[in-house]
């Protein structure tokens, strides 16, 4: 009997060198947060707002006699530069704030130490100073004349109250806002009062008493505006003063040009140190 051979197809393989080429494309991390910042990026919107001063100076569209033209104020602050009268002012107006400002970040701090790591101390201090708080301070300066005078003590105290609100309030809450549980591990491994205040406390404080100090930064030149008009012999709020008598807006706006600048490099220092000293913590943006 004939056999028959069936050929049965030999099953078609691929070699590896034949496979195509897959290549797995690693996702590419979203970041959620606002990015890297911009270099000189806080100089933009104030290089806006000059931009916008410039262009609606030069178009007409701004009155010189409500605000002057910018070219006007560079001119009249050359010539208050010249006679020695803005740096003598100006260097009254910082010593003023400095040691405000010093006195009263240092108040605040101990006052919410005290308060954040003792009850009896929060059941001390924290009332008072959140009355404080809700009250105004050009409510408090007719008080303070009447109890201080009219002198330099009664101008630095108002700003040393109204600089140590804001520096107590962010440090007591981020003191409060420990978590429990790095409590818990300091009562377990034997931390004495002093190393958890000094490895826990105020390091988890830090990021409260910096944002409290850029607060502070700002407060004490907003306090410094409002006394340098109560009976003041020099300093930049003196001499906006003595220009409001004579009708000199361009000196008027030359000092708030100061104010602000003095306010926005002030902020720029803060948080410069802020970064170096919370190198530590990642934060959005880094």
């Amino acid at each position: 009997m004939a056999t028959v051979d069936i050929a049965v197809p030999h099953r078609i393989t691929r070699t590896a060198d034949a496979a195509p080429a897959l290549t797995t494309r690693k996702p590419k991390r979203r970041r959620l947060g606002p990015g890297r910042p911009i270099p000189f990026g806080i100089a933009i919107g104030p290089a806006l707002l000059i931009a916008a001063w410039i262009a609606g100076s030069a178009s007409g569209a701004l009155d010189a006699e409500t605000l002057p033209a910018p070219w006007t104020v560079a001119q009249t602050a050359r010539q208050l530069i010249s006679d020695g009268t803005l740096q003598s002012n100006l260097l009254t107006s910082v010593q003023r704030a400095g040691l405000g400002l010093a006195l009263g970040v240092g108040i605040g701090l101990v006052a919410a130490l005290l308060a954040g790591l003792s009850r009896v101390g929060e059941a001390l201090l924290d009332g008072p100073i959140q009355i404080k708080r809700a009250i105004p301070t050009l409510a408090l300066i007719p008080l303070f004349i009447v109890w201080f005078g009219i002198g330099e003590q009664m101008k630095l105290i108002v700003i040393v109250t109204s600089v140590a609100i804001p520096v107590y309030l962010n440090t007591h809450a981020h003191l409060r806002g420990i978590d429990g549980r790095y409590v818990e591990l300091a009562e377990t491994v034997g931390l004495s009062r002093w190393s958890f205040i000094r490895r826990i406390a105020l390091p988890g404080a830090l990021p409260g008493f910096f944002l409290g100090l850029r607060l502070a930064v700002t407060i004490a030149w907003l306090a410094l505006v409002v006394v340098e008009q109560v009976n003041a012999t020099s300093g930049i709020g003196y001499l906006m003063t003595q220009a409001r008598t004579y009708g000199q807006i361009d000196v008027i706006v030359v000092g708030l040009v100061i104010y602000g600048l003095l306010g926005l490099f002030g902020d720029i220092a803060v948080r410069a140190v802020e970064r170096r000293a919370l190198s530590w913590r990642q934060t959005l943006g880094d």
